[in-house]
């Protein structure tokens, strides 16, 4: 049992902040829905999502088909693994449609995530807007320089963000971001260089950034991770974070 609880406005909430925070090109909303359009490779930023747990009508899903079809984007959905939508992912299939990348959405107390840092560790080093060597960790070795330029274009975009960055010589070694809206704070964009790993920065980011959060008032936080992520899966955890319900990705297959 989760000791934080969501209710269906916090729910509705992290949905709004989470579009907010990929800062797509337009977001337009139907039935219920958010339809992020963008470019590039985020798929947050371009995939609709419900924000609320009800049935869904095959009549929304042929909306939000048109409104993709008449931009000339493709069609995706962000969709919770909820009972409620049982029946939409059943038409989804018969509809071509495939489901990848399960991600899982979780929440934290930004007290206990604070706490994450080595005791006496310094906190990363919090900025209001990213510099060179912050985005230039999303684009060294191990990571997809394509990926990490629409990532960084995204995050440095979206208004109000925060950016840490635990430096060493010059160079950035561990990095993180963190958006505020709907009264939650949530963090973006987790990197740490390859070659750095183990040494505890990402908990550092993470604390600078919980620094941050308290300073401004936020108590909760949330975060998104690949559901096969384990190693920052099990920092997240030892920051306090739950998940609160996992979602995939649903795309309409191309046809040979």
């Amino acid at each position: 049992m989760s000791t934080l609880q969501l209710s269906a406005a916090d729910i509705e909430a992290i949905e709004r902040a989470t579009i907010a925070a990929v800062s797509p090109d337009l977001t337009e909303e139907i039935d219920g829905w958010l339809l992020p359009f963008a470019s590039g490779t985020v798929k947050r930023a371009k995939s609709a999502v419900p924000l609320h747990r009800d049935e869904v009508e095959a009549a929304t899903l042929d909306r939000i088909e048109d409104r993709y079809d008449s931009r000339q984007a493709a069609p995706a959905l962000r969709l919770a693994d909820a009972p409620c939508f049982d029946s939409l992912r059943a038409d989804l299939e018969r509809r071509h449609y495939v489901a990848d990348s399960p991600t899982c959405v979780q929440v934290a107390s930004v007290q206990r995530m604070r706490q994450v840092a080595a005791p006496g560790a310094a906190l990363a080093d919090v900025d209001s807007a990213p510099d060179d060597a912050w985005s230039a960790l999303f684009l060294g070795e191990g990571f997809d320089p394509v990926d990490g330029a629409h990532r960084v274009r995204m995050l440095s975009r979206a208004k109000g963000t925060l950016y840490a960055s635990v430096r060493e010589h010059g160079r950035t070694l561990a990095a993180g971001a963190m958006a505020f809206g709907h009264g939650w704070a949530s963090v973006h964009g987790m990197r740490t260089d390859q070659a750095q790993r183990g040494r505890g920065l990402a908990g550092r980011v993470l604390a600078g950034l919980a620094q941050a959060a308290s300073e401004r008032g936020f108590d909760r936080v949330f975060l998104q991770v690949d559901a096969g992520n384990q190693a920052a899966r099990s920092l997240y955890r030892r920051a306090g974070f739950e998940t609160h319900w996992t979602y995939s990705y649903w795309q309409r297959r191309q046809r040979a």
